[in-house]
């Protein structure tokens, strides 16, 4: 039975209580199930628990952290967590943390640089026990320090160097969305390519060209515009695109949010989506299917990138190797670019 006692019960209580040593006590009650038998002998094991139990002992989990030098915690880095993509994909990364027993903590890097360095340092003063990184440069320099370190990590989303990953299998696709337009008569194509430094773009723009150089459709250079993943960078993109004289006959944006602004410059410059021009994103976010104009686009598994990376992460705490993985994209057929509602 529990005391009645405000104050806790320590191990110093039990040890004063049964004249034992702190030390054996601590032993006997944090040892694994087959260690206990050697941290003291049976009768005084059970002395031991059987006053635990009457003193409604609890350990301390701070202290029991320090001991075992695990916080359970991991980090969780992002661009951007107001950006659904990386939103869904954390949420699988939370569900597996809870089921291995850990927790998670988010903080947004905004893909500068700096911040990424000062947020991640300020993560490790945390006592994390790994990282996920989903703000990965293609070059991965700022990774290998990461590495040098001695905290595991995983790479969702991005890809960068050997480190390990859990990604869409981006290149495949692009080469989905070329093959789309490709089969549909699109000759005349351009490319919303989001940002150089990340693995995403690069990936997904290098299957959509490949895919129509290998059709004898050679995209040239000024097809293929830059931009930030998001609408208004999309948009500007696709401006600029438009801005060139004679518009393209589709338009493949590698991000859906990107896409929804390419939209809005088509509809202002009284083209109608479907019809005049087709367009593709990619991720397949929630919005895509509610548009005025339901989107084409390439759905990537957003969760389930985020629910194993948190699970390769485990593996790699416990010691084990891991293999980089990319999981399978799906073409999901819209109105944006048949023209069938």
């Amino acid at each position: 039975m529990g005391t009645q006692n405000s104050s806790p019960v320590t191990l110093r209580t039990l040890a004063d209580r049964l004249g034992l040593s702190v030390s054996t006590v601590s032993r006997v009650l944090h040892a694994k199930p087959d260690e206990s038998v050697r941290a003291a002998s049976g009768a005084t094991v059970e002395r031991i628990r059987k006053l635990a139990d009457e003193l409604g002992y609890r350990p301390n989990p701070h202290a029991t952290s320090l001991r075992t030098r695990r916080s359970n915690l991991v980090g969780v880095l992002v661009p951007r967590l107001s950006d659904i993509v990386l939103a869904t994909i954390y949420e699988g990364i939370e569900e597996a943390a809870a089921e291995n027993g850990l927790s998670t903590f988010v903080t947004n890097t905004r893909d500068v640089p700096d911040v990424q360095r000062a947020r991640t340092d300020m993560v490790l003063g945390r006592r994390v026990d790994g990282l996920i990184f989903g703000d990965a440069y293609i070059d991965a320099k700022f990774l290998a320090g990461i590495a040098a370190r001695g905290v595991p990590f995983v790479l969702v989303s991005r890809r960068a160097g050997e480190h390990p990953s859990v990604t869409c299998d981006d290149y495949l696709g692009g080469r989905l969305a070329a093959e789309h337009l490709l089969s549909l008569g699109h000759r005349d194509v351009a490319v919303i390519a989001g940002e150089p430094y990340a693995s995403t773009g690069i990936d997904r723009t290098a299957g959509f060209v490949n895919t129509y150089r290998e059709a004898g459709a050679e995209i040239p250079a000024t097809r293929i515009v830059e931009s930030r993943f998001d609408a208004a960078g999309g948009r500007t993109a696709a401006e600029c695109l438009l801005a060139q004289g004679k518009a393209p006959s589709a338009i493949f944006a590698v991000n859906d949010f990107a896409a929804i602004g390419a939209i809005g410059a088509a509809r202002d410059h009284g083209l109608i989506v479907g019809d005049d021009i087709a367009i593709v994103g990619f991720n397949d976010t929630p919005l895509a299917a509610e548009l005025p104009v339901p989107l084409t686009t390439i759905r990537s598994p957003m969760h389930e990138m985020g629910y194993r990376g948190l699970t390769k992460l485990v593996a790699l705490m416990r010691g084990e190797q891991v293999e980089s993985e990319r999981l399978p994209p799906t073409l999901m057929v819209r109105a944006s670019t048949t023209g069938q509602a």
